[in-house]
């Protein structure tokens, strides 16, 4: 269940606007916050809030690439699958991480601590290959970097 706090900071933004249903990434986004990734019945509250139906809040909330409707590791690692980074070796670092983390894209590796997620385009092609973690861009990688990197967040865990 929402706390007070946060469901009348929620009403109060929503009831600032015009067209509530402009904010329901917003809300999706602070769902999220709250949860750790947006529940079945995180949509039924946002829909109550925002007037819309559940279906409607769901097709959002699948839409997005930063909102997640599974829940996610601690590192949400979003990998640039496009054709700039491919061209620059992201098609194999992906590989590499996967088999670096033993998960296939899309999955979380045992401890809850990464997740992998392919992104068409992250819009840093300077510095493909590239990818974000908790929305935080790193690049251009190479399999070293990426060793160093994840031991780095291994041990601030």
């Amino acid at each position: 269940m929402l706390p007070e706090n946060l469901k009348k900071e929620l009403q109060d933004r929503i009831a600032a606007v015009d067209h509530p249903r402009e904010l329901v990434v917003d809300v999706l986004f602070a769902l999220q916050a709250h949860y750790g990734f947006v529940t079945d019945e995180a949509v039924e509250e946002a829909a109550g809030l925002l007037g819309m139906t559940p279906m409607e809040v769901d097709e959002v909330a699948t839409f997005y690439t930063f909102v997640y409707r599974r829940p996610v590791g601690k590192y949400v690692i979003h990998v640039c699958d496009s054709v700039i980074c491919w061209l620059e070796g992201g098609r194999s670092l992906q590989e590499y991480l996967s088999q670096k983390l033993s998960i296939a894209p899309g999955e979380t590796t045992a401890d809850g601590l990464f997740t992998l997620l392919p992104v068409c385009c992250i819009g840093y092609c300077d510095r493909a290959p590239a990818m974000l973690i908790n929305k935080k861009v790193y690049g251009p990688l190479t399999p070293e970097t990426i060793d160093q990197l994840l031991d780095e967040l291994r041990e601030a865990h």
